[in-house]
């Protein structure tokens, strides 16, 4: 690789906090938890993922499940959908670094993919931004996958037409591609166990019925939530596009079951997104 300038990297906002600071910590740390996942034979072809996106002690382990599919397999590139959560981008946005960087080394942002989906709905080039769920997807990818191109999007607005947009905009720019698709979303929050539960459930089964629509109306009629619901549908409608026609829930946890603090826990759910046959 030619000699990087600072200028062109996205450094990382939460390494040493959300994930540990240092690559034979981070390296250790994701061995463990793939290690305690099972790999799921799907009958078919892995197009997508759906991982959390809260800290690694909290959501790792899940997390591990979803990526655990790409064993022995390789990608191109990656487009990682995330939501946002403290700052305001409009209603898609990207970084304008050439590289984003986690303890693990730098992964190369595809330019030219992002520019042509720029060119197609606009997307708003951030020079800082402390986003962690787009991030903290990228250590899983670089362990499984290496190298890489990646597809950083942000959304700001999560509506059915946003999702469509982006949907259709991620189709036109990964066909005949070697791509996988990965939408970064955490499940509800702060519920009691069990009202977490049963409103997760919403989610997973809305994903294994592969309905994009029918989460979207299940979020909109407050029967489920997800902070990143709309990149799940966004990955979903693009994905179907693309051919898939089934997803798996890989895993279900959430917080109250790696702390024991059953009072007011976050959801977490791991899937593959497939092309069956």
């Amino acid at each position: 690789m030619e000699e990087v300038k600072a200028s062109e990297i996205r450094r990382s906002v939460i390494a040493g906090s959300w994930y540990p600071g240092t690559k034979d910590e981070l390296e250790q740390m994701l061995d463990g938890f793939l290690a305690r996942a099972e790999r799921e034979e799907l009958e078919g072809k892995l197009m997508g993922l759906i991982a959390p996106h809260a800290g690694y002690i909290y959501s790792g382990q899940v997390a591990a499940y979803a990526y655990k599919q790409l064993e022995g397999l390789s990608f191109e590139r990656v487009a990682v959908i995330s939501p946002v959560h403290r700052m305001y981008v409009g209603r898609f946005a990207v970084t304008d670094k050439a590289y984003y960087e986690t303890p693990l080394g730098l992964v190369e942002v595809d330019g030219e993919l992002v520019d042509a989906i720029d060119e197609a709905i606009g997307l708003n080039r951030l020079e800082r931004d402390n986003e962690h769920s787009l991030e903290i997807q990228l250590p899983f990818l670089q362990r499984m996958l290496g190298g890489f191109k990646l597809i950083p999007i942000m959304m700001g607005d999560q509506s059915m037409s946003s999702c469509q947009t982006l949907g259709k905009a991620l189709t036109e720019a990964l066909k005949g591609k070697e791509a996988l698709i990965v939408a970064s979303t955490d499940l509800s929050h702060f519920y009691p166990y069990s009202t977490a539960v049963r409103m997760d459930k919403v989610v997973l089964e809305d994903v294994e019925r592969y309905d994009p629509e029918g989460l979207m109306r299940d979020m909109r009629a407050g029967k489920c939530e997800a902070c990143g619901g709309g990149p799940v549908v966004a990955v979903m409608l693009a994905a179907r596009a693309l051919g898939a026609d089934k997803a798996k829930v890989l895993k279900y946890a959430n917080s109250g079951d790696v702390t024991g603090d059953l009072s007011s826990v976050v959801g977490y759910m791991a899937a593959a997104i497939y092309r069956s046959g």
